[in-house]
């Protein structure tokens, strides 16, 4: 599940709410001292605000997983091949890796509202598109532009949450969208295997399933046209007087009126440290640490995380379910993936990144063995099929309980504030491009070589995967960035 990395160049809050707090910069600059957040009708807005934007996340789980249950009667309406599958799922994929980093231009650009303003009609035109598609090929188009929004929404709505949010609610905050992610898969696969089982004789019936992605499009657009800017990017637009207004919206009056000082500081901080580009790709210790970074997001995606999550119900089909058991079944790989994610943000403070990491990958690679094995031994019939369904759901909760978040989190803490945007951007269309190649070759690697050997490939990659994050990873849990850049600097001067 590819999501999003939060803003770590902001303040980290080393004080409980309830008293001042004071933050610690991940820079030279002193600490600052604000007023408590107080529970109010600000704070209560701020909540409101919250819900509001990430059905952007909901929009980009529901549209990465309701081809999971639509693709057999899509495949049967449109006469797609195992290679054209691939296109037609993977195409989503390869425009979100555009998308994320156009819509990163667009919304430095033009501001984040304005963005998801723009990408909830990109939703809308998108998922219409599809719904109305004649063939395979108008169809791949659309899923395409679709995935345009979806790596838009990516790349914005993390940032908006974390720019509106106070220091801190922050962490809590911009996490409500890892969750709305898996949410809308989870919702993708509920109202697949409602609709499947009510109308599966219905012609076109994959139609109806696409387009219920339209209403929280609608959600999304009309409640955006009610909401503000992020204070953060009018400062940094010079635009103060709007800038305080929105945070008098979201925060009491003497908390906003304080916080303008360090909204100031941290453009400015921004401003100063935007000076890497390409010419940077020629220091070593900068090479090797972006090339560790897009590292991750191939483990990350190589696990074929979403080889489940895009064709689940095909996978469990194979293994010997009935199609309409197999589509009520996959609701299974929803459910535990919320709760795996739920897990995950609980305990992903009080466990050292790599070790974490590392078990993530431990388990992964067991269950995925496990998935070989059966599909591989035991004979056809009701056992193997449950066989398969239960290793394939372990396989999940333990993928989104630990790499799942725990990649996007070490993206975030581990590159010098001087060429985050440069190598969080290039670590994170790698990642994008890795997921299309697995959404690309899935189906017809799992035809010509079946499901055990596939799972078998994906156990190779989890203990490639292994060697790398114990000769590469850096441990990035309580380490300030000074520490890891002056690390780099001298392993790889």
């Amino acid at each position: 599940m590819p999501t999003s990395s939060t803003d770590h160049d902001r303040p980290i809050p080393i004080a409980q709410r309830g008293a001042v707090v004071m933050t610690r910069r991940t820079t030279d600059s002193p600490p600052i001292a604000l007023p408590p957040d107080a529970r109010s009708a600000p704070s209560r807005r701020l909540g409101l605000i919250a819900v509001i934007v990430t059905f952007g996340g909901l929009l980009f789980g529901y549209d990465t997983g309701v081809v999971n249950g639509a693709l057999d009667p899509l495949t049967a309406d449109l006469g797609l091949t195992p290679f054209t599958e691939g296109i037609v799922v993977s195409n989503l994929v390869f425009g979100a890796a555009f998308g994320a980093v156009v819509g990163g231009v667009l919304s430095d650009r033009y501001g984040r509202r304005h963005n998801i303003l723009l990408l909830s009609l990109v939703f809308m035109v998108g998922t219409l598109g599809c719904v109305l598609a004649p063939s395979w090929q108008v169809l791949a188009l659309f899923r395409f532009i679709l995935g345009l929004a979806v790596g838009g929404a990516s790349a914005t709505v993390p940032v908006y949450l974390a720019e509106v949010a106070p220091v801190e609610r922050r962490g809590g905050i911009v996490t409500r969208n890892e969750l709305m992610i898996v949410v809308g898969q989870f919702s993708a696969f509920v109202v697949n295997a409602i609709i499947f089982s009510a109308w599966n004789d219905v012609a076109g019936i994959w139609r109806v399933m696409l387009l219920v992605a339209v209403l929280p499009a609608i959600v999304l657009f009309f409640g955006m046209l009610r909401l503000p800017e992020s204070p953060r990017w009018l400062v940094a637009r010079g635009r103060e007087d709007e800038a305080l207004a929105v945070l008098l919206q979201v925060r009491s009056p003497e908390r906003a009126h304080a916080e303008m000082a360090e909204v100031h500081r941290l453009a400015e901080e921004e401003r100063n440290a935007k000076t890497a580009g390409t010419v940077d790709l020629g220091v070593r210790w900068v090479r090797v640490l972006i090339l560790i970074g897009a590292g991750l997001g191939i483990c990350q995606q190589f696990t074929g995380i979403n080889s489940v999550m895009y064709y689940g119900t095909q996978l469990l089909g194979d293994a010997g379910f009935s199609a309409n058991s197999a589509i009520i079944a996959n609701t299974l790989n929803g459910a535990f993936s919320v709760i795996g994610v739920a897990v995950g943000l609980s305990v992903m403070n009080k466990i050292k990144r790599r070790t974490m990491l590392l078990g993530g990958f431990a388990l992964t690679t067991t269950f995925h063995l496990l998935v070989g094995l059966s599909a591989l031994l035991m004979p056809e019939g009701d056992a193997k099929a449950w066989f398969v369904l239960a290793f394939v759901v372990l396989f999940v909760f333990s993928m989104q309980s630990t790499i799942g978040p725990l990649v996007w989190l070490i993206l975030s803490e581990m590159f010098p504030l001087k060429i985050r945007s440069l190598a969080i951007g290039i670590s994170i269309f790698v990642l994008w491009i890795a997921n299309a190649l697995v959404a690309l070759g899935f189906p017809p690697i799992v035809e010509a070589v079946g499901i055990s050997n596939a799972f078998f490939a994906f156990a190779v990659f989890g203990a490639l995967a292994i060697t790398f994050i114990a000769t590469c990873v850096p441990e990035t849990k309580d380490r300030s960035l000074e520490e890891l850049e002056s690390d780099f600097r001298a392993r790889y001067a």
